[in-house]
């Protein structure tokens, strides 16, 4: 079988895992990249054998970078979330826990040159038009990807790469509230569908008889909660204006619970047919507005703090997250911007290989 080669990283972004790569390396055309993408992962397998993917969502997910066509931002960040056990690719959502590694990855390719010991790089989400400033040590002119940084789902330490969210706001749907409401009743539930980085719909874990402190099996392993969170998903995705959402990883779900391990809030996400092993940095930031917004589900399930910026602590399934939220409540909650400290390491470089029948190259 002859095959095709693509340089790419491999890098770990967060608490999430794919390859990244150089945009003009690949077609433009979606549907003939979305074959090499599915050929690259192993899509169609639950272990992904034939391809690089780790077998779960956060192990599927794939970068594509180049010098932005924006002027106000250096890089333009291409995101695809590849299915595990689907031929399936959405092109829709961006991920956060990749983009921790977009400023690295840039860096790498040669699409941005380091500038001091911390260099600054200005990224455009193309699937949603966010924008991030993105901070990332660089000694010497190279990325440091050593340091005694720990995020909660990944083992050691690492170099902070620090992230700021700017106009994450609406930046899928155009609104804030894309139902205009803060809370909507679907089956029964009271949900409250939010747009921020990521568009979610977000309801009680006890309106579902759980705690919110259950782990990633014991939720994946509850199918009749899956299916009445499918349900309502689905019905949301329409009411957001987002059409038939069926075959789309967005609208994600999310569930809130009073904190119970020192946080702000318990979490619990979902992306959205399986549970996240922790938490997605996008739908940090829509959970933690949710939390501080007054009239949403959250109601009754937190003390609010005082004052913005302020910190919001998520508790997921392997610890906690910090989310540290500038905001203003007149006029209703409008978000200013959110901050996060993730980090990244690069694992490989070189060339992957996909079957030439599923594409020949330039």
């Amino acid at each position: 079988m002859l095959q095709t080669g693509i340089p790419f990283l491999f890098m770990r972004g967060g608490t999430s895992r794919g390859p990244y790569f150089n945009r003009a390396d690949l077609p433009q055309d979606l549907n003939q990249l979305a074959d090499i993408l599915i050929a690259a992962v192993g899509s169609g397998h639950p272990l992904n054998i034939d391809g690089i993917g780790g077998g779960n969502a956060v192990t599927t997910k794939v970068a594509m970078l180049s010098k932005s066509e924006e002027n106000w931002a250096d890089v333009d960040y291409f995101f695809a979330q590849v299915a595990v056990e689907e031929h399936l690719v959405d092109f829709k959502p961006t991920c956060g826990n990749i983009l921790s590694g977009v400023g690295p990855a840039a860096i790498e390719m040669g699409l941005v040159q380091p500038q001091g010991d911390v260099t600054e790089i200005k990224i455009r989400a193309v699937n949603t038009g966010a924008r991030v400033v993105a901070q990332i040590r660089t000694p010497g002119g190279q990325v440091d990807y050593e340091g005694e940084f720990a995020i909660d789902g990944v083992p050691g330490t690492a170099a902070p790469i620090e992230l700021n969210f700017m106009d994450v706001a609406g930046s899928n749907t155009g609104a804030f509230l894309p139902t205009g409401n803060l809370r909507d009743e679907i089956d029964g539930i009271e949900v409250t569908c939010m747009d921020v980085a990521m568009p979610m719909v977000i309801a009680r874990a006890s309106d579902f008889d759980l705690s919110g402190t259950e782990g990633r099996e014991e939720l994946d392993d509850n199918k009749d909660f899956f299916t009445r969170m499918e349900a309502i998903r689905i019905q949301a995705g329409e009411r957001m204006s987002m059409g038939d959402v069926t075959q789309s990883v967005t609208p994600k779900f999310g569930l809130l619970a009073p904190a119970n391990q020192g946080g702000t809030i318990a979490t619990r996400y979902f992306m959205p047919w399986t549970t996240h092993p922790t938490m997605a940095v996008t739908g940090s930031q829509c959970l933690a507005s949710c939390a501080l917004t007054p009239g949403t589900v959250a109601d009754g399930l937190l003390d609010r703090p005082d004052g913005s910026p302020v910190t919001v602590t998520l508790e997921h399934p392997q610890g906690l997250m910090e989310v540290i939220v500038d905001y203003s409540l007149d006029d209703g909650f409008n978000l200013k911007s959110a901050g996060l400290v993730r980090t990244a390491r690069k694992l490989a470089s070189g060339e992957l290989f996909v079957p030439s029948q599923v594409w020949s190259g330039p």
